[in-house]
Parts: C-alpha cells; sequence; structure tokens
C-alpha cells in the first residue's frame, strides 16, 4: 500500500488532493481480502463523476479490475451478453463493441469513466441510457465482502440515478456489468440532439453503428473540453425535470426556452441553457471557470481547489433559482 499519494492523476477534475492511503485492486479475490479486514475504504473507479473538495483521510481503493468475457444467458436470436470488468474504460468499451460489431451503446461513445461506476449513474447521451442495454452487474458487499448479483429490476434505474446512489449508497462496489447487445441488424438511435444533421452532413443515409459512434464523438468533443487538456467532470448539473403548468408559467417569462417531453406531464429544461442565461457561460473566477462552449461543464484551468468550484457551483445554483425559481442539483458527488 502507497501512503500520502496525490490523486491529481486519478480525477479528472485534476484536483491535487492526497490520499492517506492507496491501494490498486486487480482481483475480485483481492477486494474480498480488503474488506474482510476493514470497510472504511475510499473507492475510487475513474475518478470522472466526482469533485474532491478535501484531502482523503482512507485508504483508497482503486478499482482496476480488467476484462471481457461472453456469457451465456437467456437472450434473442440477434443478441448476446458481453460481462465487462468494472475497471474497464467506458470508451474503451464502446470502441470494443463498435469494433466488433455489436449493437447498443454506440450513442453513449466518449463518456468518461469506468464500467463499473456507469450503473451507478445510469448514464445517458443522445437518448440512449445504460438501462437499456443493461441486463445485470455483480457487486461486492463493503459490509462483508460477499458478492451478489442485481438484475435490471432491482437496480431501479431513473434519470441518473439507481439503486446505488440511494438505498444502497455506498453499500456496494460493482466489479462487473453484463450488457445485452445486438449482433446485427442493430436498431441505430438516430433521433436525438445533433446525430442527424451530422450524419446528414457527411452524406450518410443508412448509418451503421460505427457511423453513429463517429458522429457522438464528432459532437462531443465540439462541445465537451477533454479532461486531459483541462480539468473537468462533463455535465456538472443535472437537467431540471417539472410539470406542464410550471413549464407554460416559465415560457411566457422566456418564450425561447428548450425543452424535452420526458413523460405525460414531465418537460426536461437543459441545465446548461439556464447556465448560460444566468451569464456563466466562459465566465472564470480565479482557475474555477465555466467553459465557452458548454455552460453545463465547470472546468479547472490549472490549480483550481476542489473548494473554489464547489463555491462557484453553489453560485451558479443560486442564480439560477433567483432568476427561473428552479433548482439544479449537482450530477457528480462531491466530497
Amino acid at each position: 500500500m502507497k501512503t500520502g499519494i496525490s490523486l491529481q492523476a486519478y480525477n479528472t477534475f485534476g484536483i491535487a488532493v492526497k490520499a492517506a492511503g492507496f491501494v490498486s485492486v486487480t482481483q475480485v479475490s483481492q477486494l474480498q481480502e480488503l474488506l474482510g479486514k476493514e470497510q472504511d475504504f475510499f473507492i475510487l473507479g475513474g475518478g470522472s463523476n466526482m469533485l474532491l473538495t478535501q484531502d482523503i483521510n482512507q485508504t483508497v481503493l482503486h478499482i482496476a479490475l480488467k476484462g471481457f468475457q461472453l456469457v451465456e444467458g437467456p437472450v434473442g436470436a440477434n443478441e448476446l451478453l458481453l460481462q465487462v470488468a468494472g475497471g474497464e474504460n467506458w470508451h474503451d468499451f464502446v470502441l470494443y463493441c463498435v469494433a466488433n460489431n455489436l449493437g447498443g451503446v454506440e450513442n453513449l461513445s466518449l463518456i468518461p469513466g469506468n464500467v463499473g461506476t456507469a450503473p451507478i449513474q445510469n448514464i445517458g447521451a443522445y437518448g440512449v441510457e445504460l438501462k437499456d442495454v443493461f441486463h445485470s452487474c455483480e457487486a461486492v458487499s463493503r459490509e462483508d465482502g460477499s458478492l451478489r448479483s442485481f438484475n435490471l429490476e432491482e437496480c431501479k434505474f431513473g434519470y441518473r440515478d439507481s439503486i446505488f446512489k440511494g438505498e444502497l449508497k455506498d453499500k456496494y462496489i460493482i466489479t462487473s456489468v453484463t450488457f445485452k447487445l445486438s449482433k446485427d441488424s442493430h436498431k441505430v438511435n438516430t433521433a436525438y440532439g445533433a446525430i442527424a444533421d451530422t450524419l446528414k452532413a457527411k452524406k450518410i443515409t443508412t448509418p451503421t453503428i460505427t457511423d453513429v459512434s463517429d458522429a457522438v464523438i464528432e459532437i462531443r468533443q465540439s462541445k465537451l473540453p477533454d479532461p486531459k487538456q483541462i480539468g473537468n467532470s462533463g455535465s456538472f448539473f443535472k437537467n431540471p425535470t417539472i410539470n406542464q403548468a410550471r413549464f407554460t408559467e416559465l415560457r411566457k417569462q422566456f418564450p425561447d426556452i428548450p425543452f424535452y417531453p420526458v413523460a405525460t406531464d414531465k418537460i426536461k429544461v437543459p441545465a446548461g441553457w439556464l447556465i448560460e442565461k444566468a451569464g456563466f457561460k466562459g465566465k472564470r473566477f480565479g482557475d474555477a471557470g465555466v467553459h465557452d462552449k458548454q455552460a453545463l461543464v465547470l472546468v479547472n484551468h490549472g490549480k483550481a481547489t476542489g473548494a473554489e468550484i464547489w463555491e462557484l457551483a453553489i453560485r451558479i445554483q443560486k442564480k439560477v433559482k433567483e432568476i427561473f425559481k428552479l433548482e439544479i442539483v449537482p450530477e457528480v458527488n462531491v466530497f
């Protein structure tokens, strides 16, 4: 075990906090053995959905489990089940699927983070969520080290939500995720966002999963900063969902407000638009700032502390509430 190690290279915001101890876990049995001795660990995956505001006075368990494996199970004739270790990089997994003609996750290209943390957040983008391709996951209990499997229903997926953010928060460590993927005759999803326009510009009329993945990568790169170039955690806030009556009132005051119907009497409003209208897009407060192309993304221009970025987030929340009377809540986990 290493002690006093900097976590700057292990979180995409590039926050320079230190950990009391650090262990990289490469086997499930190793994880179970460690948890059998102690439960007070700080669990770290890809470090992409977190803001560290202080030093970690615990031993950090870095989940570095690797591997892909086909598994048996009841699926349709055009489907297969692929089990992926929790420490695999999410985008590398998507590229693996595209390269091997496995459909279903192409719309989720270039999302930062690891496979094991994806179900916690029920990650989603461009009309697809993890739950749409999820079959099951295996997770180790932090209390006794036992291994348990969770099916789709048991995970209680919601918008950027799951049982692992609710009643089982900090109770389990996801060690692998099994996905249900299509083998052929893929049903590509091009209806959301700028995918259709991007494909049209490329004169692609019958897109493959590769085409969709390439389009999503191009769109995301045009709007979202690369954490390797400037520290960030992608979308910092969730898009608020409001009822139709509240949206009607809001639209009278702000006729140009964009929106997405998500259910009967439920409307989703883009948090990035709210933040931009509140005057924060491209603004910088020391080294903590808001991205100049996508106001939903908070950035570290170099030496910002996690506390400074969190202070900016709170400032944005207050201004949005003052102007729009809407609450925007963080999508990232703040420690």
